[in-house]
């Protein structure tokens, strides 16, 4: 396995080398170098803005494609929660969870019913005494790694628990082999996935060696098959069992609403979590019990692999949220997830090396006043144009040795103004030397 996999790519060939996918990169991951677009591994959280922004789509979101699931003798779809609101005038769940089953899948299993169990749990992390506070959500990906990248002095605030989606994998095959008696090994599970982060998650998992996902199939790329079956007469299977909470968790607030507390924070929009990160960072947010950062705008109802307009789907969810009357999950069912599954991160949830400038600390030093230095001579304007997110990157890209200071257009138009007055005094004196040339053969 490679160290650093990322769902989020670069079709080189599409790339037109814009710089609008370096203005919104929250990690600073992205350079564009001779007409180029680069995403470099160290830095990206797979939060998908680039997607977003990219006029050309050349950044994109590899996810399995729907035949991988011919792999496993017994296949498990996973349906996000955000699926539910990808669908016009939707009056029943049943009907999409039944349209899984259509595309080839044996079970469907809600991620949502994963997410009843994960607030059960969350809810007893805040009831531990003297427990750090603010708790920070680690049901958004991204957002756990842009806090490995950025914000490594908040990673003892994150919680400890699995995300809905491992929840309900384990869940899902447990159930379907006690019921039809089959091997887990013959099982895969499949995750119905809005974001790319989800794709990373699963290769890369975040606080534990291994996934219990086999795999994360796009919304986008199932949207229209489920489309075609939802215009079927009803002929649907009772299949929807999650709460009105769980399938909440799709949209922003979801997760903090479910815990049945007041005093927490909930945003979306990775632009706006992380000035309240910062915040979080330097002590001004003690008091608050419970902080929920979702990347994308909504929730996960606005992820970049999803159809629907992001608001608009988050108000279908909390409309069909609001006739679901299934019951959370028993204090029995709880404690078996705590007594038979992986439902608690068994590693800590470590700081993500970004690029170091040198090995050698004394090198590192120098090289780090070297780049204060050259920010300061830019002109601190941050836009871009060299091809670098900000002055600040591209005096950090000048110090590695992969870029020059005249890529910055004002320092490239300073010099080029010293070239011509150069050459304008150049051209001068040879015309006064052919001058006195001619001056003396006359003479």
């Amino acid at each position: 396995m490679r160290e650093y996999y990322h769902s989020v790519t670069l079709n080189k060939e599409k790339c037109k080398g814009c710089t609008n996918c370096i203005k919104g990169c929250p990690t600073e991951a992205i350079r564009v170098r001779d007409g180029k677009a680069r995403i470099i591994d160290e830095r990206c959280i797979d939060c998908g803005e680039c997607i977003r922004v990219c006029p050309y789509h050349a950044k994109v979101a590899i996810t399995d494609p729907l035949s991988k699931i011919n792999e496993f003798k017994y296949k498990i779809a996973l349906p996000a929660p955000a699926i539910l609101g990808q669908f016009k005038n939707l009056k029943s769940c049943d009907k999409v969870l039944a349209a899984l089953k259509q595309l080839g899948f044996d079970y469907v299993y809600e991620v949502a019913k994963g997410a009843d169990i994960v607030t059960q749990l969350i809810k007893e992390t805040l009831a531990i005494p003297n427990m750090k506070k603010p708790l920070i959500s680690s049901a958004c990906p991204a957002i756990v790694r842009l806090i490995q990248v950025r914000f490594p002095n908040l990673l003892d605030n994150m919680v400890r628990v699995e995300s809905p989606m491992e929840i309900a994998a384990q869940m899902a095959k447990d159930e379907f082999s006690k019921k039809y008696k089959v091997d887990k090994e013959q099982i895969g599970a499949f995750f119905i996935t809005p974001c790319a982060a989800k794709m990373t998650s699963i290769r890369n998992p975040i606080g534990n060696e291994v996934s219990h996902v086999d795999g994360a199939i796009s919304i986008l790329d199932i949207y229209g098959q489920i489309s075609s079956y939802l215009k079927v007469p009803d002929n649907t299977e009772q299949l929807q069992k999650a709460s009105s909470s769980g399938i909440s968790w799709a949209i922003s607030n979801g997760e903090s609403r479910s815990l049945g507390i007041d005093n927490y924070l909930a945003v979306d929009g990775i632009a706006n979590v992380i000035p309240v990160l910062e915040e979080i960072e330097n002590n001004k947010m003690s008091d608050l019990d419970f902080f929920e950062g979702l990347s994308c705008s909504g929730g996960c109802v606005g992820g970049p692999l999803t159809f629907e307009n992001g608001y608009v789907a988050k108000n279908r969810i909390r409309i069909l949220a609001k006739g679901i009357n299934n019951n959370p999950p028993k204090t029995c069912e709880v404690e078996n997830v705590k007594e038979n599954m992986d439902w608690d991160l068994q590693k800590n949830i470590m700081e993500k090396p970004v690029l170091k400038l040198d090995e050698d600390i004394v090198l590192a030093i120098q090289k780090m006043e070297t780049l204060e230095r050259i920010n300061k001579e830019l002109p601190g304007l941050d836009c871009g144009s060299c091809g670098s997110p900000s002055c600040r990157t591209l005096a950090e890209d000048i110090v590695r040795g992969n870029a020059s200071k005249l890529d910055c257009v004002f320092e490239l138009r300073e010099k080029v103004k010293i070239l011509a007055e150069e050459m304008i005094e150049l051209s001068d004196k040879m015309s006064a030397g052919r001058e006195e040339k001619k001056n003396n053969e006359k003479t």
